[in-house]
């Protein structure tokens, strides 16, 4: 049982007026809510005190929160216990006497009671209150109608109603000891309460991404590549099933002023070689996947022996968002940063409870680069309807170590395209490819600019095809300062394209793929890549991961 840091304990207190303590129930559409923590609030002429069932018999789990109105004073204290040691409080006086009413003409009884009903609209929300007069003390479950009476029902929008089911009286009244002068302002004390309700793992912050023969490692951050690459070893905490997972990115130029493919990735580690050993010491020794066309594709498919990085989040720097934000146009307010956060709860087999090197790459040849902080948020939660999944990774083209001489995903202008062999050894149910598919270069009529099929085989036999396209680049462009324009009035990150646009995140797609036997399989991309024009060329950066039960 966990010891509540807020000391409750009953005294008897001499007071004009009756203890109470009164006890509602949430229902929603008419039912009610199963398995609820019920709400207590105890109250008399001097206090009123907002709790919980779970609260008052110390079974609460952290973070928890407790309301305290002071009558004499009108003032109102929230108290929020975030751990066994840590509780955080703030005062607030304005907001009770900022409450406005409309009276109506109804009334009912509750309980026996009589009441009267009042009507107020919060963010656009109706909340009907009945409240009663007839027991000489005020009180409510939430902040609203404290200084109507005592508040026994309170309805919003006519879906969600909070219901007293017992009123009593009580001969003592909680008393809970806090240092009423010591209270954060009200918006520190909410950011904190809100992040203790889940656990962040910070990966990098305000991270380096330049091209320098000066990009050194430290005791913490690995830079490969000329610095275009960071990767840190970060040790996950245990992640219950069903659990939300998020990652997010920030991102500003700290010099470059282009549009940049960038990739927040996992380096799996479990088998004989890995995508680190080719970052320590050379492409050479990654394995080499040839399609015919005479070129050699480093560490994009996975082997026997090999599995290819991971990733999370596939992501396009904006025009020099931030470090060129002095280019001034009428109208154009421009962004301080990008903010890419993505939910990847599905690959959580891959980091709980486990030690993870995690990198963040954008392809760039500037001194100054690009500036990055990364996190993780565990959003905990226990779903015993889920399973486990299993992840297999299965190919990557993003040619992150680009600045390294990683090959670009070019295969594809062969009618084999990409092809990875793979083996389970235990038949898998359920299955999903989740697949990340964007095109690049070409100029105006390169595979970036132009629509084109992907096909996926499962076994060789087509899976699914789809055109991955993205339409929404305008939305986009108070990121890019310095996004060329052009004469017919548009700007270079207005322009759609093959499934990216300047300063986005690419979504991952999910395929199907049923249920799978143990045994061989293989996997095949195909999509019709554009020819050469000139000194330019078309490449496509997929990447895939097998999910299944």
């Amino acid at each position: 049982m966990k010891k509540i840091i807020i000391l409750l304990f009953f005294i008897v207190v001499k007071s004009f007026s009756q203890n109470y303590k009164v006890i509602y129930s949430k229902s929603s559409n008419g039912k009610t809510i199963e398995n609820q923590d019920n709400i207590w609030v105890l109250t008399n002429s001097n206090q009123t005190l907002i709790s919980s069932e779970k609260m008052m018999n110390e079974k609460a789990d952290f973070p928890f929160e407790q309301n305290i109105v002071e009558r004499n004073s009108n003032d109102y204290f929230q108290i929020a216990t975030l751990s066994k040691s840590k509780s955080i409080q703030t005062k607030d006086s304005l907001s009770l006497a900022k409450q406005n009413f409309e009276f109506l003409n109804e009334t009912k009884k509750i309980l026996g009671y009589n009441c009267k009903k009042a009507k107020t609209i919060i963010n656009s929300n109706t909340i009907e209150l009945w409240y009663t007069e007839d027991l000489k003390v005020k009180g409510a479950p939430t902040i609203l109608g404290q200084n109507l009476g005592l508040v026994l029902e309170m309805n919003r929008n006519g879906n969600y109603a909070i219901t007293v089911t017992k009123i009593e009286k009580i001969k003592s009244f909680p008393v809970i000891n806090f240092d009423k002068s010591k209270n954060l302002d009200l918006l520190s004390y909410r950011d904190l309460l809100w992040k203790s309700r889940f656990t962040t793992v910070e990966i990098f912050k305000e991270q380096i991404i330049n091209f320098s023969d000066a990009s050194k490692s430290n005791d913490s951050v690995f830079r490969f590549a000329n610095g275009t690459i960071a990767v840190r070893k970060i040790k996950f905490p245990e992640i219950k099933v069903g659990s939300q997972i998020f990652a997010d990115l920030t991102e500003q130029s700290n010099g470059d002023a282009y549009d940049r493919t960038g990739s927040f990735f996992i380096i799996p580690t479990n088998k004989q070689n890995s995508f680190l050993e080719g970052l320590e010491n050379g492409k050479s020794l990654l394995p080499i996947y040839t399609n015919g066309n005479g070129k050699e594709y480093q560490g994009v498919v996975a082997t026997e022996n090999y599995n290819p990085v991971v990733e999370l989040m596939q992501f396009f720097t904006p025009f020099g968002v931030k470090q060129y934000n002095t280019i001034q146009l009428k109208d154009k307010t421009w962004q301080e940063n990008v903010f890419y956060r993505q939910d990847v709860s599905d690959l959580r087999s891959l980091l709980n409870n486990q030690e993870v090197y995690v990198g963040v790459f954008i392809g760039n040849y500037d001194k100054g680069g690009h500036k990055v902080s990364a996190n993780f948020t565990i959003h905990q939660e226990e779903d015993s309807n889920q399973k486990e999944k299993q992840i297999v990774p299965l190919f990557c083209t993003n040619n992150i170590m680009e600045m390294a001489g990683q090959e670009y995903g070019t295969m594809f202008n062969s009618e084999k395209g990409l092809v990875v062999n793979f083996n389970l050894d235990k038949a898998l149910k359920n299955c999903k490819l989740r697949y990340i598919s964007t095109g690049h270069g070409g100029w105006e009529n390169g595979d970036e600019f132009v629509p084109k099929k992907n096909s996926i085989y499962l076994d060789e036999k087509e899976t699914f095809s789809f055109t991955p396209w993205r339409q929404d680049c305008g939305s986009y462009r108070l990121s890019n300062p310095a996004s060329g324009n052009f004469s017919n009035g548009l700007s270079s990150s207005d322009y759609s394209r093959s499934n990216w646009c300047p300063g986005t995140v690419t979504n991952p797609i999910y395929i199907d793929l049923g249920d799978l036997d143990a045994g061989n399989h293989s996997i095949q991309i195909k999509i019709p890549q554009g020819l050469p024009e000139g000194n330019s060329f078309s490449a496509w950066n997929v990447s895939g991961v097998l999910i299944g039960e």
